[in-house]
């Protein structure tokens, strides 16, 4: 009762005829239910994929025309074929290549981007095919008086009766509801003789057989589009799958499994003529609430569907095309995160650029340059951060043997004897120079020099030959200056890599300790050496992989 006026809905954002919106909700239904490990997901057409193949699509082809149906048949098929590649190859872990604010920013504007869209259906004016989202409420704004007022009434009065069947009861139709209204007054009062635009003719039956035209060149054309939505929709319909996991406790998300799922569901069905599907977080909260328990909920709603094409679409000819834009508005107002940008702002300033410079990007140069804008600002974060890591002069805390930030504990105690830092990060081609740097710069500040310099390693989590390097570097300036170098808490990994550089052994093993109390012991009562414990020094034997 959701699912299918959100699918008429959907397929009109995408371009294409209702029909294919309902051929969706066929196939890959059921392909779901058989292969997918959520319980409650419900897949089919939704907003973000419609806008993502609109967007992509739409620059090389007109929308609702042949061309543009089989490409954007041929785009769901590409869209299935990556994601069983991925799947196959355990490659579900790319999707971590995607930040929280960036999918927010991305996914906040789109839904900017997808109201901004209707206007045309719900205000009844016809707005020309404009490349940004500006141009179009700009146009909107000048022309406001060429509006159809009764178009305006049924959109926005569908929009006001859906939000209060929402509020009284979530589960409750209420789009259906509206929509069987508003149809019904249409048809009553011959409003689409009065400029109110309808859906008109749907085609009854079933979803022939057929194979989209495909050809490497439209692939390539293609491409930027299957890699956006493969991620995007992947990521949201994990994200919704999990939660319903959190929530049921009753069974478990395999990652792999569900891209195979979703792959074959969009293979399969885009040889019945079935447009891209994703999961759907409003169908699946209301398929959940409903008592949804088993993926047999998806086969009964296939099958109702499948009744609906057979027997009901002479019904959907008055269907007004305004209360199908207040079904979209509906939808995806909720998609539009204030919560979490405020949320960011307070949390990590960084994280909160992310989000706002994606959703900039995306509104200002489009969805797809939008994502990828958020991606690469969050790599170059990434990078920077990572290059420059948090490196801290340790200190005691008076009265005990813990050792802290010298930053958070101005009073503690400093020695003149030892200097101790601590790096918080791997350390690697990246940081290596910083690290150096950071390094001198401490030895020089302290005057006297001290004898000793304890590195605590127990945040350093791995290390490459150019790291390597740089510790070499550092502990023959040290050795000039007369100070010994000390290891503190090396961890596994990291000792085999220095034990098979010869590192450890051109330090000596009594250089290594466990904690740093056992090394400030040492460095305090170096005429008393320090005996030397095994495990700070013990090191993997076993045969290694060809990657460590």
């Amino acid at each position: 009762m959701v699912l299918i006026p959100q699918a008429i809905a959907y397929a009109l954002l995408m371009g294409v005829p209702p029909i294919y919106g309902l051929y969706a909700c066929l196939v890959p239904l059921v392909l779901y239910a058989i292969f997918g490990t959520s319980r409650q997901l419900s897949i089919g057409p939704v907003a973000v994929t419609a806008i993502l193949v609109m967007s992509g699509v739409s620059q090389l082809a007109e929308p609702f025309t042949e061309k543009f149906i089989e490409l954007v048949l041929f785009a769901g098929f590409l869209i299935g074929v990556l994601q069983i590649i991925m799947s196959v190859l355990r490659m579900g872990f790319l999707v971590n290549l995607i930040s929280q604010p960036v999918i927010s920013g991305f996914i906040s504007a789109a839904a900017i981007i997808i109201i901004v869209s209707q206007l045309e259906q719900g205000l009844g004016i016809e707005i020309p095919d404009f490349k940004h989202t500006h141009q179009i409420v700009w146009y909107t704004i000048s022309h406001f008086f060429e509006v159809n007022w009764i178009t305006l009434t049924i959109c926005v009065g569908s929009i006001v009766f859906i939000n209060i069947f929402k509020q009284w009861k979530r589960s409750f139709p209420g789009a259906l509801m509206v929509l069987v209204i508003t149809t019904v007054v249409v048809y009553l009062f011959d409003l689409h003789n009065h400029g109110v635009a309808i859906i008109k003719d749907v085609p009854s039956g079933l979803p022939s057989f057929t194979i989209p035209e495909m050809s490497y060149e439209t692939m390539v054309a293609l491409m930027p589009s299957v890699l956006t939505v493969t991620f995007i929709g992947y990521v949201g319909s994990i994200g919704i799958a999990k939660s319903m996991q959190m929530k049921n406790r009753d069974h478990i998300i395999r990652p792999n499994q569900e891209l195979f799922a979703l792959g074959i569901a969009k293979v399969i069905g885009s040889f019945f003529q079935a447009i891209p599907s994703s999961g759907s977080y409003s169908r699946t909260a209301i398929n959940d609430e409903a008592g949804g328990k088993t993926a047999v909920s998806s086969i009964i709603t296939a099958v109702m569907v499948l009744f609906s094409l057979l027997f009901l679409t002479s019904y959907f000819y008055y269907i007004p095309k305004a209360t199908l834009a207040a079904i979209i508005i509906v939808s995806v107002f909720g998609l539009v995160n204030f919560s979490e940008a405020k949320y960011l702002f307070k949390l990590r300033r960084r994280d909160f650029i992310v989000m706002l410079i994606t959703f900039l990007g995306t509104l200002i140069f489009g969805v797809e340059k939008g994502i990828l804008i958020g991606v690469l600002l969050s790599f170059v974060f990434l990078q920077y951060y990572s290059a420059r890591p948090h490196i801290a002069e340790l200190v005691n805390i008076p009265g005990t043997k813990y050792y802290r930030n010298i930053n958070r504990f101005p009073d503690a105690l400093q020695s003149p004897e030892y200097l101790i830092i601590r790096f918080d990060n791997q350390l690697y081609f990246g940081n290596s120079s910083y690290f150096k740097d950071t390094i001198l710069a401490y030895i020089s500040k302290r005057k006297p020099t001290p004898n000793f310099f304890i590195l605590d390693n127990t945040n350093m989590h791995d290390m490459d030959s150019t790291g390597l390097h740089v510790l070499e570097d550092i502990q023959q300036y040290l050795d000039t200056l007369g100070i010994q170098l000390l290891m503190v808490g090396t961890i596994g990994p990291v000792r085999d890599f220095l034990k098979r550089s010869g590192f450890t052994d051109k330090l000596g093993v009594d250089h290594y300790y466990l904690t740093i109390s056992d090394a400030v012991d040492y460095a305090e009562n170096r005429t008393k050496h320090a005996p030397i414990h095994e495990a700070a020094i013990q090191f993997n034997t076993k045969r290694r992989s060809f990657l460590d």
